[in-house]
């Protein structure tokens, strides 16, 4: 193929989209219902100020940075998806065509920033999700809106059904759909590039910084040597790091004792929305909460590092040879079904723990926590500290030790429960509309698929466009949301495949 036959091939302008039967249909029928229920729901609560913004503001302030919360998470997770896929495709084949894609790629791709860049959006995603939380989540454990049954209500409020449904679909699913395979087109704009800069900014800080020691320490234990594009730091930069480090340990020490002591005394939403649950109940679900969240973040890290494993290396125990013959069963088509199972279950808990942690604290009241100032606790009351002590403690840290330990998650026996609990909620298909807002979305940015652009992997590598090796273990902190693959390739969101272990066969071309 020429170079002007890659720049524009429209025979894969269809090549990822999904079959349509009738199951299908239904599935994406009955997920559309429910999450335009959701919709209608969450707004209810809102306007008859039964969330805590809404109450503590207006339903209108309420609604807009809810608006607002939930497109800049679709940016966050879509671009994730985009940034870790591109790496090995050579820049020339899209500086012209896609120009702030070229820049975004330029800064992410420079020394170690993809790193430092899905470090700082972790710590955004779970922001983000906690103002989501304070936007449309009902704030007491009585409210009663659109007059909905008793049984309909505990589904929907009390286990927070209607908030996942609107989160996942609107603010994950949708945009990690197109952007895994409309990478280059997804991130050709600057709000893309805004949010790169921010992620990298909140890396910068040093606020997550402690995450650094941790990854030190499973380098030691481990023998795994961490791998980096850049220099050994010294002098200046290395104390520089070092002294984040510190900051940061301070940071999530003070984070971890407010929301202890907040627990403690009562002074949590919990109390609001859950006032049957006992305080040490609350304490002993956060810390259960965060270790679900972990299993599943370092989950998806050690199914990816052991996908290219002889099947007889994948798990050396019971439970670990259980969790690989069910997760790369025949067709392959149960690892995608994790990723969207798993998906559901780390917004949940989320939303939970968004309940457990935030403040129910007026400023002024004088029942500050920990005494601080009145602006402090205003500072608190928007789950900062909350963000800080889930991405640390149940994310990166969980990724972290499964990229230094993966046969040893496979062969936890709390792996293999989880990841049925997650193909179970996958095949409820509750989320399955993701697809059909994708394809909306699709048509009406005019998104076309990266190999329209750039070819597959092998029709570059027929043009002297060859993708780049990169190690295993770049960009290893991929969070929430699918892994990225090889531009223009087959990869989960097209489900089943063959042989999940001859997914890296190369193609013969023409």
């Amino acid at each position: 193929m020429t170079d002007a036959e890659i720049a524009k091939d429209t025979s894969h302008a269809d090549s990822h989209d999904v079959a349509l039967t009738p199951f299908t249909i239904f599935r994406y029928t009955y997920s559309v219902i429910l999450l335009i229920f959701s919709i209608v729901l969450v707004i209810a609560l809102m306007f008859t100020g039964n969330t805590k913004l809404a109450s503590d503001a207006s339903p209108w302030a309420a609604l807009f940075v809810c608006i607002a919360a939930v497109v800049w998470l679709s940016m966050i997770e879509g671009q994730q998806a985009s940034l870790v896929g591109l790496p090995p495709v050579d820049p020339e084949l899209y500086k012209d065509t896609h120009p702030v894609t070229y820049l975004n790629a330029a800064t992410a791709f420079l020394g170690d920033n993809l790193d430092r860049y899905l470090m700082g959006r972790q710590f955004m995603v779970l922001l983000v999700v906690f103002v989501i939380n304070l936007c449309g989540a009902p704030s007491s454990g009585d409210v009663d809106v659109l007059g909905m049954p008793g049984w309909l209500k505990a589904i929907f409020l009390d286990v927070g059904l209607g908030m996942i449904i609107f989160t996942c679909q609107l603010g994950q699913l949708t945009t990690q759909v197109n952007a895994s395979h409309c990478m280059l087109d997804f991130i050709n704009n600057y709000f893309a590039l805004f949010t790169l800069y921010v992620a990298m900014t909140i890396e910068f800080s040093g606020v997550m910084h402690s995450s650094y020691l941790i990854q030190n320490i499973l380098s030691v234990l481990s023998g795994k040597p961490i791998q980096s594009n850049e220099e050994t730091k010294r002098g200046f930069t290395f104390a520089f790091f070092w002294g984040r480090v510190l900051m940061s340990l301070a940071i999530l020490g003070f984070s971890l004792a407010v929301i202890v002591s907040a627990l403690f005394q009562g002074k949590t939403m919990m109390v609001v929305k859950y006032p049957n649950v006992p305080n040490g109940a609350s304490i002993f679900l956060f810390f259960f909460l965060c270790s679900i969240v972990g299993m599943l973040e370092g989950m998806q890290i050690a199914f990816f590092a052991v996908a290219k494993l002889p099947a007889d290396a994948r798990g050396t125990t019971l439970f670990g040879r259980k969790t690989c013959e069910l997760l790369f069963r025949g067709n392959g088509q149960n690892l995608p079904g994790f990723m969207i199972g798993r998906q559901l279950t780390v917004v949940a808990s989320f939303f939970i723990v968004a309940s457990i942690t935030s403040m129910n604290i007026q400023p002024g009241s004088g029942d500050n926590i920990f005494g601080v100032s009145d602006g402090a606790q205003a500072f608190l009351n928007l789950g900062f500290h909350a963000a800080v002590v889930t991405t640390i403690i149940a994310s990166i840290t969980w990724q972290l030790a499964a990229s230094a330990f993966p046969i040893a998650f496979l062969n936890n026996p709390v792996t293999y429960i989880l990841l049925c609990f997650a193909l179970f909620l996958e095949w409820t298909g509750l989320c399955a509309g993701a697809w059909v807002l994708a394809r909306v979305m699709k048509k009406a940015l005019k998104y076309e698929y990266d190999e329209v652009y750039v070819g597959t992997p092998e029709e570059r590598a027929a043009n002297n466009h060859a993708d780049k090796d990169f190690a295993d273990d770049t960009g290893k902190l991929y969070g929430g949301g699918f892994r990225g693959h090889a531009v223009g390739s087959h990869d989960a969101l097209d489900g089943p495949i063959e042989s999940k272990d001859e997914v890296d066969e190369p193609v013969e071309t023409a």
